[in-house]
């Protein structure tokens, strides 16, 4: 699980770690942020700044490369970060079914954290699993073939 860090400097240092890493190359964009949101849980401002400033390319296209992938956050996210599918494929074999269960369950609408902290709810147009649908990802575990009856089983299985 990602510890979620509060302090300014935390999260510029941890940018710097990311673009030392990589060698301050710009072209290693992508592998940089992806380090910083599994350091962080998310891509907060300070560290799209310096990742920036480091870089010498404008914020504007560090947000959005940041906000066109599905695998970054720009605000921070609960403790576990739930991905629903609503592809086609999914959809036709009970999809939404299983999507309204986990709104209910959650108490979440797409996009939101819970307020005790513990989930965030995205929906994505696939996730690549399309021959197990319907499928939702929890954190890295992957569930396909799910019913709505099995929601509250797989919830329960998460601190």
């Amino acid at each position: 699980m990602t510890v979620k860090l509060k302090n300014d400097r935390d999260f510029i240092e941890i940018a710097n770690v990311a673009v030392d890493m990589f060698h301050s190359k710009k072209e290693e964009l992508i592998p940089i942020l992806m380090k910083v949101n599994q350091e962080i849980g998310f891509i907060p401002k300070e560290a799209m700044e310096q990742i920036s400033s480091r870089l010498h390319l404008p914020q504007s296209q560090l947000y959005s490369v940041a906000t066109f992938y599905h695998m970054f956050f720009t605000r921070q996210t609960g403790r576990h970060v739930i991905k629903f599918c609503e592809s086609a494929p999914c959809h036709v074999v009970g999809g939404r079914e299983v999507f309204d269960t986990l709104k209910k369950e959650l108490e979440i609408e797409p996009g939101e954290t819970s307020s005790d902290g513990k989930w965030t709810l995205i929906t994505t147009s696939c996730l690549g699993v399309c021959g197990v649908g319907p499928v939702i990802v929890v954190d890295e575990d992957i569930y396909g073939n799910i019913t709505p009856n099995q929601i509250p089983d797989i919830l329960e299985k998460y601190e």
